[in-house]
């Protein structure tokens, strides 16, 4: 994990993101579920991350030249990325928007 922090823009970018939504945890005291539930999606969000990087890594390796294949294969471990950050954002709107608007409003 280290070495793709060091390495990967995106997950410093969601290890930011990760202070933040435990920052907010914190501060509106969510509940065991909900914590449960933001918990799964950072988690699934950082495995997704790291999973596209080992894709990345490996397809370089036996790839170095461009290749439709490749292309694909790195679009496609991009695209799970997009995809479980999608989905943690609307966890993260379920728990914390209501609150966020309250205190905004």
């Amino acid at each position: 994990m280290a070495s793709a922090l060091r390495s990967e823009v995106h997950l410093r970018f969601h290890a930011l993101a990760t202070v933040i939504v435990i920052g907010l945890g914190f501060y509106f005291r969510i509940s065991g579920l909900e914590w449960a539930l933001v918990a799964l999606a950072v988690g699934s969000v950082w495995s997704a991350e790291l999973v596209n990087t080992a894709i990345e890594a490996v397809v370089d390796l036996v790839s170095p030249e461009y290749h439709l294949l490749a292309g694909k294969a790195k679009d496609v471990a991009a695209g799970a990325v997009l995809v479980t950050a999608g989905a943690a954002l609307v966890v993260g709107l379920l728990v914390f928007g209501p609150r966020v608007w309250a205190l905004l409003g």
